[in-house]
């Protein structure tokens, strides 16, 4: 495809912008390692939670959702609980309070503060830079094979005559692009120049929607989607015929596995709930975390999150699915089994975006791109540097060196995750594998750790050792043993439970056939951060020496602000669909769900939320 002059000149104009930011704001972020990971704790949390957005704003996952979106219809509101979405709610109501109050700057460093420097401290310490070092090549990998279906569509040049190739080397142009801004500025860089992005992508989303609904009417879209397509419920099975309409999408809905969705919800709610009270994994999303000024800013910046994004964002992904749906149909028919429909996002854009829009959101959804694989690549060195080479190798380093081994290290992450995304087929492959048996190996150890007392270095060790070696067997031994159409490429998410288990396994032997950690880092650990759980023993001995102290009795309060807050964010999501498909009952009572949770919410967790415990107020940030 050809762009117009002016599309390209939006769109240099706009990349040439966000790279001249990032060298800008160099200086100020190559000041200390403080500065680098966490923008020196100065960054307010509006602008974080724009910047988290913006992240969260990815090409790769709008790509996902957009071909979603056109398969299964409304029911696609649910299926991104795999990651699962709604973890920014357990950490708007109180994860987001407690990970900010312990002052760390990084997930390993958290592991220090919760168990300790003992033996098996440093072994919990090793394994969990591990985990997040896994963590961020599977991102990286992710980000590089959706930013290079969708360059090879839209850029003008023919770097290849095979299209595979052709289909890398711009992800390696557009990474390599990526990478220069990132390194050079640290999250200050990350954080500002995401604030222009999730701008100029909210307008870009706004005017697709807007087109759509003028494009394509209720009668339109009806005549070309199956029976049950608007329907966000759903009964034992997913129940959509394309047979006769798309015979392709049926087939890719058995090749998904989801078809018996019942099952398939329930485990997502399952598994999604173990994984929002584990905590956020050692990536971007927990950097914004810790980079808030205070534990209430880093509780409200993980609410502003959805507040903020999901209705433009569905309005995109919406508007461009029912755009594909009504004009591309024909076109998706005679590929036959051949059709990709993770390239309907940049086919819908190619054909149905006016000249000067069509720059600006080619633009956004770079931005987008840039945003998300600069926050990873951002997480990656604070691992590798802060928690590995100062603390292990070399401790008494000036605060320069740390930064430049810090450009080192991101220059390496990228590397490695861009020759794993060579070898990667699709999206929902890597996808799957991340949310379902990545996911599934962190869970049961990062859930014990705030929870119980008596969890303790070795169990953190051995159960995350055991949920990694699970998440990479598991998947592989389910194919061996029922064959490789067994449970379509969802067989990491129905694996979900048995990597769970054996992490379990791990975390509960671990910790009962080793002694408990030092009581004096327990004492702390629990004294600042003040969880509800399983805290009673500890509790009753600081009740000694502090007599004022008060248990967290919010269990309840929190369990019923998480149902609401769930509720609330799965209205936002569906209002943006309702809005661009003209759905307007269905509009209304998203929009009167919405207006009520966020009632509850106001009065419930909002005029709740504190710093510290009452008893602690003198140390208060």
């Amino acid at each position: 495809m050809n762009l117009h002059p002016i599309d390209l000149l939006i769109i240099a104009t706009y990349m040439a912008a966000t790279i001249g930011i990032g060298f800008w704001i160099s200086k100020l972020a190559s000041r200390s390692i403080q500065n680098y990971f966490l923008g020196g704790n100065t960054i307010p949390w509006y602008m974080l939670g724009l910047s988290n957005a913006s992240g969260m704003f990815d090409i790769s996952g709008t790509m996902w959702m957009v071909y979603l979106l056109f398969l299964y219809g409304l029911k696609s509101v649910w299926i991104p609980w795999l990651w699962p979405v709604f973890n920014q709610i357990f950490l708007m109501v109180y994860l987001s309070i407690w990970l900010r109050r312990s002052g760390v700057m990084t997930g390993a460093e958290w592991i220090t503060f919760r168990f300790g420097r003992s033996r098996g401290a440093n072994l919990a310490h090793v394994i969990v830079v591990l985990f997040a070092i896994l963590n961020v090549i599977g991102f990286l990998a992710y980000g590089f094979i959706g930013i290079g279906k969708f360059a090879a569509t839209f850029l003008p040049w023919e770097l290849s005559a095979d299209p595979t190739t052709n289909v890398n080397l711009y992800g390696l142009i557009i990474t390599a692009i990526t990478t220069l801004y990132v390194v050079k500025g640290g999250m200050f860089s990350v954080v500002f120049t995401e604030v222009l992005q999730f701008i100029v992508m909210t307008i870009a989303c706004i005017a697709v929607g807007l087109i759509a609904m003028y494009q394509v009417s209720p009668a339109m879209l009806d005549a070309v989607v199956p029976d049950g397509w608007h329907n966000m419920f759903f009964g034992w099975r997913l129940d959509l015929d394309w047979t006769g309409i798309l015979d392709a999408a049926a087939g890719k809905i058995q090749q998904d596995g989801w078809e018996l969705f019942s099952i398939f919800f329930m485990l997502m709610l399952f598994k999604g709930y173990l994984q929002a009270m584990a905590g956020p994994a050692p990536n971007y999303d927990m950097q914004r975390v810790l980079s808030a000024r205070t534990p209430k800013e880093a509780a409200k910046m993980s609410g502003f999150v959805s507040v903020v994004l999901l209705i433009p964002r569905y309005m995109l992904i919406t508007g461009l699915t029912v755009l594909a749906l009504v004009f591309f149909s024909g076109e998706l028919n005679s590929m036959g089994d051949a059709v990709d429909f993770e390239m309907v996002l940049p086919f819908a854009m190619r054909e149905f975006v006016p000249i000067g829009l069509l720059g600006l959101l080619i633009a956004g959804l770079l931005a987008a791109f840039m945003s998300t694989y600069a926050a990873t690549v951002n997480a990656a060195p604070a691992y590798i540097v802060n928690d590995i080479y100062k603390r292990y190798i070399n401790p008494n380093a000036s605060e320069r060196r740390y930064v430049w081994m810090s450009y080192t290290t991101s220059l390496v992450v990228v590397v490695v995750g861009t020759a794993f995304g060579f070898f990667i087929p699709d999206l929902n492959t890597i996808v799957l594998w991340i949310v379902g048996a990545l996911y599934g190996g962190y869970t049961a150890a990062n859930l014990l750790k705030w929870y119980w007392w008596r969890f303790n270095s070795y169990g953190y060790f051995w159960g995350m050792a055991a949920g990694i070696a699970a998440a990479g067997i598991v998947p592989t031994m389910m194919t061996v043993l029922f064959g490789e159409g067994a449970f379509g490429e969802a067989r990491p998410v129905y694996g979900f439970p048995i990597i769970l288990a054996f992490s379990l396994i791990g975390c509960i032997a671990g910790s009962l056939l080793t002694k408990p950690d030092d009581e004096v880092v327990l004492k702390n650990f629990y004294l600042k951060v003040r969880p509800w759980g399983f805290w009673k023993p500890i509790h009753d001995k600081l009740k000694r020496e502090h007599t004022d102290l008060e248990l967290n009795r919010c269990f309840k309060r929190d369990m019923l602000n998480i149902v609401v807050g769930i509720f609330w964010q799965t209205a936002l999501t569906a209002t943006g669909i309702f809005l661009v498909i003209e759905a307007w009952t269905y509009l209304l009572v998203s929009v009167a769900v919405t207006v009520v949770t966020s009632i509850v919410l106001k009065y419930n967790w909002y005029d709740k939320m504190e710093n510290h415990p009452k008893d602690l107020q003198l140390s208060a940030d």
